[in-house]
């Protein structure tokens, strides 16, 4: 008899995903060969899981345990500690003793600082990815393996929408993200509970973090009375529509990009300035583009820069009254100058 379905699911979505990794680790190799002269026999890919203790990451954590020696990588683990709550410090203990019994090498705890900066979530989280980064860095892992679901990407989808963001915000998370492509997201097709499942059926120990239920946080009342009031309203498919939105989103905003990227040369003059006429001409969707990134090319920081400012920017083409340069974050200032657009910092 085989696996339970959901251990049968969660093996597969991170063979896949190992098997993408070596592909590209193959690539890498076959580009990098003429240079290194000929090839000398080495160990296999380090692949990261990053495990906070929930049922998620313990379950992507089991599966990388179990389908990484078959393939030749070697598996390893890091858990962040934010140090926000009491024992935080023996929960990050017990995390990495548990997947040291399940045969991940190296395992590591790493205690992080979290500011204030975006509010709590948001520097928690850029605490964390930072700590992963580090510690892909200094272990030279191939990648980092992070457990966010097919539920993660539908709260993420709807704090988009809540906050009015464009369309690349409501594409949600990427299966594959990261410099180097270093973060990848195996779990994004699966729903959370078919992973908790997986735990409960081969006896993984989960830890349920309290941040997770704590009203304080933004996506913590999405998970507890958001989604749920959804679904008696729209029924049970809502999850799974959302993670679809998610994944057209991300192709019309990979589109847009694109064509944003190809049009940029096409509206500057021959001394680099940006032509009104040109700029008006394109469809608001790639003329955003064009300004935004204009905008964080003269130093305005892209975390700081958002989209009520690049719409006044874009008055300055679509709707212009005579009105003054407009400030952006960084010092960056936009201002119309005959038939040009000058981005520049003061």
């Amino acid at each position: 008899m085989g696996p339970h379905p959901a251990v049968a699911a969660i093996r597969l979505a991170v063979r896949r995903v190992l098997h993408d990794i070596l592909t590209d680790q193959s690539a890498f190799a076959v580009a990098g060969s003429a240079a290194r002269g000929p090839a000398s026999a080495a160990p296999g890919p380090l692949v990261l899981v990053a495990c906070s203790g929930g049922a998620d990451s313990m379950g992507l954590a089991s599966a990388l345990a179990f389908e990484a020696p078959k393939l030749g990588v070697r598996a390893g683990g890091v858990t962040v500690d934010h140090r926000l709550q009491g024992g935080s410090d023996i929960r990050a203990a017990e995390v990495v003793a548990r997947l040291t019994a399940m045969g991940l090498d190296p395992v590591e705890a790493v205690a992080v600082d979290v500011g204030t900066d975006g509010g709590p979530e948001a520097a928690a989280r850029d605490a964390r990815y930072a700590a992963l980064d580090a510690a892909a860095e200094r272990h030279g892992a191939a990648a980092v393996l992070l457990a966010h679901t097919r539920d993660d990407q539908a709260e993420t989808v709807l704090l988009g929408l809540a906050r009015g963001s464009g369309t690349r915000s409501l594409s949600g998370m990427a299966a594959v993200s990261g410099t180097g492509r270093r973060y990848r997201r195996p779990f994004l097709q699966l729903d959370r509970q078919t992973v908790r499942t997986a735990c409960l059926t081969q006896s993984v120990p989960v830890w349920d973090d309290p941040h997770n239920v704590d009203p304080a946080y933004t996506r913590s009342r999405l998970r507890q009375e958001g989604l749920p009031a959804l679904e008696k309203a729209l029924g049970k498919g809502v999850v799974e529509a959302l993670a679809r939105t998610a994944q057209l989103s991300r192709d019309d905003a990979d589109a847009l990009d694109a064509w944003a990227a190809d049009a940029e040369s096409s509206v500057r003059d021959d001394a680099g300035q940006l032509e009104i006429d040109k700029l008006f001409a394109l469809p608001p969707a790639v003329r955003r583009r064009v300004l935004r990134k204009a905008a964080i090319t003269a130093g305005a920081p892209a975390g700081s820069l958002f989209a009520r400012h690049i719409e006044e920017v874009d008055r300055l083409i679509t709707g212009w009254r005579g009105q003054s340069g407009i400030n952006l974050p960084g010092r960056v200032e936009a201002r119309r100058q005959g038939g040009r657009l000058v981005i520049r910092q003061g």
